[in-house]
């Protein structure tokens, strides 16, 4: 059988493993260990802060060491998964449906939005589990005419307790995450390599025959007929580069404008993050999480006759 080495094992990485076993002799090379949920305190982390002991968000993975935190030259904070699972182990699980654009171009993904619905639990049941703070951020929402949503979930409903750790690895294994198509494809005969990390693909005559793999202080080659790069928006172009691929040598990103204020007795860290969503106007994408002093900054402009956010 030939064989297959798939880079990553998140959420691309996870898919081309489950759809390769049985047809390849597959190999999947993690740079990252086994995932362990964070399962300190919230609150305690915020005592923790105070104290100056976290002087940077570098400190978090001397807790954390699944959470890779880097920063650009320009100070833009970037987060990633470097575990099993990649990053969907600490995203917070939002299953927000946004073809509307390539709908309108012929393009149709109703099948393949089917095929994921079939496979992964998709609901808006956290509602029932809100607290006060987030019903009236929702309520003024909806005064204001800006239509929230609940936001779809990725979770086992019966599991989840709303205890607002998504984004640290759920410690009871109500969130959906990769792992569950990694493990699966493991125990139908896929290889697992932990805490191995590609530095380049080997091409030879046109063709990808390998890839190198540091493990531990040696670089070892991993020959394969077939080579899947999935080591994230971070990991893969530097792979590229490596092996002779140009890529352009800038990111597009979606940078996350974050408004928060105290709000005493709102227990936003014991609730499910980003439980709404507000996507009425094109130009603006809301998600609440203590978010209720942003809607208060979108103002009518009465010379364009549109929505403007405005920063106080």
């Amino acid at each position: 059988m030939k064989k297959a080495i798939v880079v990553g094992s998140g959420a691309g990485g996870a898919t081309a493993v489950r759809e390769l076993q049985g047809k390849f002799e597959v190999t999947v090379i993690e740079a990252g260990g086994p995932f362990r949920p964070f399962k300190t305190s919230l609150s305690g982390i915020e005592s923790i802060k105070h104290t100056g002991v976290l002087f940077n968000e570098r400190m978090i993975r001397a807790a954390f060491p699944q959470m890779r935190i880097d920063k650009t030259i320009d100070g833009m904070v970037l987060v990633r998964g470097l575990t099993h699972g990649g990053s969907t182990t600490m995203s917070a699980g939002n299953a927000l449906r946004c073809d509307e654009d390539l709908k309108a171009i012929g393009i149709d993904l109703n099948k393949e939005f089917n095929e994921i619905y079939a496979e992964i639990p998709v609901s808006t049941a956290h509602e029932k589990n809100w607290y006060e703070t987030t019903r009236q951020a929702y309520r003024t929402c909806s005064e204001m005419g800006l239509e929230p949503e609940a936001t779809h979930k990725m979770i086992y409903d019966k599991y989840c307790t709303g205890c607002g750790k998504c984004v640290l690895g759920c410690p009871r294994g109500a969130k959906w995450d990769s792992r569950r198509l990694l493990h699966s494809a493991v125990k139908k005969g896929a290889h697992l390599l932990s805490n191995h990390k590609v530095s380049r693909v080997v091409i030879e005559n046109g063709r990808a025959s390998g890839v190198v793999a540091r493990d531990g202080w040696k670089n070892q080659f991993y020959p394969a007929e077939l080579v899947v790069l999935a080591a994230g928006g971070l990991g893969t172009p530097s792979i590229l580069q490596n092996s002779g691929i140009p890529c352009e040598d800038r990111l597009s990103v979606d940078p996350v404008l974050c408004v928060a204020a105290r709000i005493e007795g709102a227990r936003q860290n014991d609730e499910i993050p980003m439980p709404f969503v507000v996507r009425r106007f094109p130009e603006l994408f809301l998600q609440q999480k203590m978010a209720l002093q942003i809607v208060r900054y979108l103002q009518h402009d009465d010379k364009t006759g549109r929505r403007q956010f405005r920063q106080y």
